[in-house]
């Protein structure tokens, strides 16, 4: 299955790339060929805001595809986020990949989305109708428990529609993906249970009268080549409590190839290649050129 999918392979910054570090990291990776670049939502940390590195990012390429891996939505207001989306794709058309997920990564940070008590997953859900939506019509009226719209249009909408993308790996999020999403980018999941999430993806599209593009399914991979970083052992332990640590994290660039060719006879083609230290990129950057840019088809 996975010959006929279109492989790609992307890369994150490394762990604590703050704007300093960040001003010429989209120059550098559109210069060596790589596919795409991936900012994650951490508001208590370093790393720039997922936007506003996007912008930046396209703003310095031509080529270079940008994407959030994963970026929150239920909190924010589906219309502004529409509008900055149909802004960006407008800007740097077919360049713009927008993943969505339900809550941070880092607790200390729920209280920066603020939705009714208990009503996260309901406000995602409504969120996400109301943004594709607006991404896909002119002239939108909807009236949902928590949006209420009346004959809006956010802006000229990009020639090729824009496809929206959901992280998660309860089966909630996997049904939710599937009822509602374009694509899926998980992450902390063996190559068998990235399987079982893409086949659970699709059974909930065809049940939902959809289909999910076969080549809309991709992994979010850590590559530790310098031992294993403790938040990511404790992260990998707690989604993935008995799995072994191998078959989630690639602890060197030959099982991380290891892992990414299993990915892909799973039917996963889309991968985010993140570096487990910060320190030298352009070593990161050399190995996944080196190791990994030849699954490219």
């Amino acid at each position: 299955m996975g010959e006929e999918l279109k492989v790609r392979l992307g890369v994150a910054p490394a762990p604590g790339t703050g704007p300093a570090e960040f001003a010429g990291l989209a120059e550098t990776l559109e210069a060596a060929g790589i596919d795409s670049l991936w900012l994650s939502e951490l508001v208590y940390a370093p790393e720039v805001e997922p936007l506003i590195g996007m912008t930046h990012a396209l703003a310095r390429t031509s080529k270079l595809k940008v994407g959030t891996g994963v970026a929150i939505l239920p909190g924010r207001n589906p219309v502004l986020v529409a509008k900055q989306l149909v802004t960006l794709a407008g800007l740097a058309p077919k360049r713009v990949l927008p993943v969505f997920g339900l809550r941070p990564a880092n607790p200390a940070e729920h209280t920066l989305f603020p939705v009714p008590e208990g009503k996260r997953a309901k406000v995602f859900d409504e969120s996400l109708t109301l943004l594709r939506l607006l991404l896909e019509q002119d002239d939108v009226s909807f009236d949902g428990e928590f949006f209420q719209v009346d004959g809006i249009t956010i802006g000229p909408r990009p020639a090729k529609r824009l496809d929206v993308w959901l992280g998660g790996s309860a089966p909630a999020a996997l049904r939710r993906a599937g009822r509602l999403s374009d694509g899926w980018l998980g992450s902390f999941h063996s190559p068998e249970q990235a399987r079982a999430a893409r086949v659970a993806i699709q059974d909930a599209a065809a049940e939902a009268g959809r289909e999910i593009e076969a080549d809309h399914f991709g992994l979010s991979l850590l590559v530790a080549t310098e031992g294993m970083p403790e938040r990511m052992l404790a992260a990998a332990a707690q989604r993935q409590p008995g799995t072994p640590i191998t078959e989630l994290v690639a602890t060197s660039w030959a099982e991380a190839r290891r892992l990414l060719e299993q990915h892909i006879d799973a039917g996963l083609s889309k991968f985010v290649l993140r570096p487990g230290h910060s320190g030298d990129y352009q070593r990161f950057l050399d190995g996944f050129q080196r190791e990994l840019l030849p699954l490219q088809n």
